[in-house]
């Protein structure tokens, strides 16, 4: 064997590791990616027995959803900041902490405040604490350019989620009742911690060398703080695009399945069509962040838009000619493009803020997105209680999401 094949062997090993040690992270953070989304979205299954149990109105139940929402959008800065300061190791074992303590708060809660503190405001911020935030950070060390491929899978978690773990909260319920359900929940997760502490994390930390390099050789830290970041535009057309965009698919997803029965759909057939949206999900993040490497960022991005602007209108046809082939591409566009443009959005937020209070700046700008989703759900039920209607909630829908395509349109920082 000649000198050169050895150099070459060499040089390819070290690189080999570092890409396994990647796809572990990856894998990593899709799953607590997994397990923060879907505890979080399991409130749904939740909500019709605890109700009944403690004969509270619907209203008020709801609410535990709503803050849990409204939780992680306003301690998003707080785990940028958590991370920037403490590592990764600090930021992801305090919110398996959190969530294995607020399931088993939860299973003896006898008050509705007891909800609202665990299974809304320590649910959601333990979800923050191991979701996109310190994910979109930690990723971009590994992936570099191709970051927006690597958060398409992540924030892909969030159908998964939903598919595992909303069926199985079903049936152990039936089995172990909703408190029993908790417990499990909270011993569940509350064992993982153990786990979680020994992993290398300083090793995760650091990155992938040859990315890390890059970085320093072609990004220059501009110093940017989290005030020298509110006052340039981009942080405000950043946090509008979450924001309005968060707004125009709650608004929405919050009362398909009830839209869905009411257009005639039986309540099976309309609640599994829409948990397919978890499986088309996948392909809507993967579609777009693979558009994004062929024709840019801003035109894959508005294309998104725009096929959720086409899933919008065919859910309003559905009522006037309720079939199953409106109904297919309705699942199709609109469910695929349900976060589709996350990863995007957040790659560029990551690319212009870059810097050592990244993790801060970027956890400010995902308020929005946390605003957003609290004020979609619950503006949409308010819209249709007082107009007993569902065409006012399209109209909102539509709206915000053409408000929230807008920043790509005429904000320089994002047309270019």
């Amino acid at each position: 064997m000649d000198q050169t094949t050895l150099r070459k062997e060499a040089a390819a090993a070290p690189r080999t590791d570092t890409e396994r040690t990647a796809l572990f992270v990856l894998a990593l953070c899709f799953a607590l990616s997994v397990l923060g989304r879907g505890l979080s979205e399991t409130f749904t299954v939740f909500l019709k027995p605890i109700s009944q149990d403690f004969g509270w109105d619907r209203a008020e139940v709801v609410s535990v959803y709503s803050l849990a929402w409204l939780a992680s959008g306003l301690t998003a800065p707080l785990v940028g900041r958590v991370f920037d300061r403490s590592g990764p190791r600090a930021v992801y074992s305090s919110g398996i902490f959190l969530l294995g303590a607020a399931f088993l708060i939860a299973c003896y809660a006898e008050r509705l405040w007891q909800f609202q503190l665990s299974i809304g405001l320590c649910v959601g911020f333990g979800a923050a604490l191991i979701g996109n935030v310190p994910n979109s950070i930690l990723l971009g060390r590994w992936f570099g350019p191709r970051l927006p491929t690597a958060m398409a899978v992540v924030y892909s978690a969030m159908g998964g989620g939903v598919l595992l773990l909303l069926p199985a909260s079903q049936l152990l319920i039936d089995r172990v009742g909703w408190r029993g359900t908790y417990l499990l929940f909270g011993v569940a997760v509350s064992a993982l911690l153990l786990p979680v502490l020994l992993l290398p994390w300083r090793r995760f930390g650091a990155g992938a060398p040859h990315v890390v390099k890059k970085v320093d050789d072609e990004v220059v830290d501009q110093g940017w703080t989290l005030m020298s970041a509110v006052r340039h535009h981009a942080f405000w057309a950043l946090f509008s695009t979450f924001f309005f965009t968060a707004v125009a698919m709650y608004a929405l997803s919050a009362q398909i399945v009830a839209y869905l029965i009411d257009a005639g759909f039986p309540p099976l057939q309309a609640a599994t069509a829409w948990g397919f949206s978890g499986v088309v999900l996948l392909f809507g993040m993967l579609g777009v962040s693979a558009l994004d490497g062929l024709i840019g960022r801003r035109p894959s991005i508005l294309i998104s838009y725009t096929i959720s602007i086409v899933g919008i209108v065919l859910l309003w046809l559905i009522q006037f000619y309720p079939s199953y082939w409106l109904l297919t591409g309705f699942v199709v566009t609109f469910g695929s493009m349900i976060g589709s443009r996350g990863p995007l959005i957040s790659a560029t937020a990551i690319k212009i803020f870059r810097g050592e209070r990244l993790g801060t700046i970027f956890g400010t700008i995902s308020i929005g997105s946390g605003l957003g989703s609290a004020l979609g759900s619950w503006s949409g039920g308010l819209l249709h209680d007082f107009t007993h209607s569902y065409h006012p909630l399209i109209v909102f829908s539509l709206i915000n999401v053409v408000l929230g395509m807008l920043p790509f349109l005429v904000v320089p920082a994002l047309r270019r």
